[in-house]
């Protein structure tokens, strides 16, 4: 008959176990989508990510069939991707059956257990607190005893109850258990690796906004980090690890989001090590130079690069006169002549960079949200100017990041003419747009228009140039001058 041995890997001291940790983390998070409530206990929904996690343990097996117990695994481990395998004996050592076990104890079910068994409850009474002993019968919106002379006591939920002992079956920790045959006896070194929820990653960028020797010329510090946020029920100390970047895709249930976040990260010194990037098939693998620690429900924050000072910028302020909900694009010539006429006043502000080694940038920028802040003169302290958010952004290309609307400059649009022919198919409407600048200084404002009301166009009178944008969207770049006025005005000539 083959020996059997039962393993509990919680025999072994925590620090050394968890020595060997290693994990790849993905993430489906949009950026800036995580809530502040996300990171604390109970709020804020799934967490958007995964990774995948590998332990490497060191274990005393007999020759035969072995049963081992692992209980230092994520609670929110997906066990259809669980897998062990011997580093040492590969060939020789196979798993023959698999079990994740996770009926964790909780008051609820140790009561369950003690159904039609004796206990103990204490009730408050008046000033004092009495000791009920019987029968537990129920536990529905309390606890109903039968007692020893056959009579039954209701209890309160709040009552104290004492159990005579932890009954079997209960595990206090989700584990995985195994029956290995192997070939041989003796210490190995093995490998168990599984994906897991509530872990995920993200990029968050801090930029300096500094004036330059014009207007629309300024500079900017660039920095940018890693956050980390670990919901999966386990800690990771002293850890390996790696981010992924590119679109992974991963098989999910409907409603899940799959895309994976991009990241962009370089070495630092030797002395503390930042990441270092590589190409892994068609995505970039992003490992850390140093070990670190992923307490559970933590949320931890590293350099993604170091600081890049002083990169060259060009503030745009943008005037994009119809309102959000006129934008669309329809399937027919639109001849309704008050369609679009709801107008926008706000002229939106825009600081644009290109992403290249010239500028001290030149490194693969992951989605993230965008920060920017300026200096006050005043004092010297960094006050915030506005956010958002960029999509992954590849080297030499170039960034774009809105901030709000100016306070001092301000558009109008309107018609001014319409004319439709539907016997010939052609309709020709007139437009102008209105600036208005109440600064001390002149400003360029970018006039975006969009040639919504059918996709062939001429645009027979102008006032002022301009240039095509894409097969529907034409703009103007105005000059307009200190607490003054431009006006444009351009006729555009539709045919079907």
């Amino acid at each position: 008959m083959r020996p059997i041995l039962t393993l509990c890997l919680l025999a072994f001291p925590l620090a050394a176990a968890a020595a060997g940790d290693a994990l790849t983390i993905y993430s489906s998070a949009q950026p800036g989508a995580i809530r502040p409530e996300q990171y604390r206990d109970g709020g804020g929904g799934a967490v958007p990510g995964y990774a995948v996690v590998r332990h490497l343990r060191e274990l005393a097996l007999e020759r035969g069939q072995n049963t081992v117990r692992f209980s230092d695994v994520a609670a929110l481990i997906d066990p259809t991707t669980v897998s062990f395998e011997s580093l040492t004996d590969p060939r020789g050592t196979r798993v023959i059956e698999q079990n994740f076990q996770f009926d964790l104890v909780n008051t609820q079910k140790l009561l369950e257990k003690y159904i039609d068994r004796t206990i103990s409850v204490d009730q408050v009474r008046g000033s004092g607190v009495e000791t009920f002993r019987g029968t537990l019968l129920s536990t529905a919106g309390g606890y109903v005893l039968r007692r020893e002379d056959g009579s039954v006591q209701l209890l309160s939920s709040s009552a104290g109850v004492h159990l005579p002992e932890l009954p079997g079956g209960l595990i206090t920790r989700p584990t995985l258990v195994w029956d290995i045959a192997a070939a041989r006896g003796g210490k190995q070194r093995t490998r168990v690796s599984y994906q897991t929820g509530g872990i995920t990653w993200w990029a968050d960028y801090n930029l300096a906004y500094a004036e330059g020797a014009n207007a629309n010329a300024c500079t900017l510090d660039v920095g940018a980090w890693v956050s980390i946020l670990n919901r999966s029920g386990a800690g990771y100390d002293e850890a390996k690890l790696k981010l992924v970047a590119g679109d992974v895709q991963r098989a999910q249930p409907p409603g899940y989001a799959t895309g994976v976040m991009a990241a962009r990260v370089m070495e630092k010194s030797d002395r503390v090590r930042g990441f270092e990037e590589k190409a892994f098939f068609e995505y970039h693998l992003y490992t850390l130079g140093r070990p670190t620690t992923l307490p559970d429900r933590s949320t931890k924050q590293i350099e993604l690069f170091p600081v890049a000072r002083g990169v060259p910028c060009e503030k745009k302020l943008v005037y994009y006169g119809l309102a959000p909900g006129w934008r669309g694009v329809s399937p027919s010539p639109i001849t309704d002549r008050i369609y679009g006429l709801q107008t926008n006043k706000k002229v939106d502000v825009y600081l644009s960079f290109m992403n290249s080694k010239h500028n001290n940038m030149g490194m693969p920028l992951p989605a993230g949200r965008v920060r920017v802040s300026k200096a006050d003169d005043a004092d010297g302290t960094l006050e915030f100017i506005g956010e958002d958010s960029i999509d992954h952004t590849p080297k030499d290309e170039r960034v774009l990041i809105k901030l709000g609307s100016a306070f001092d400059v301000v558009g109008e649009r309107k018609q001014l003419a319409f004319r439709v022919d539907t016997s010939r198919r052609t309709m020709s409407e007139q437009i102008e747009v209105r600036l208005r600048n109440h600064k001390d200084q002149a400003v360029t404002v970018e006039v975006k228009e969009n040639l919504y009301r059918w996709v062939n166009w001429e645009i027979t009178q102008k006032t002022h140039a301009y240039r095509k944008e894409d097969a529907r969207t034409v703009v103007f770049p105005l000059r307009v001058p200190a607490n003054g006025e431009q006006v444009l005005r351009y006729t555009v000539d539709y045919s079907w």
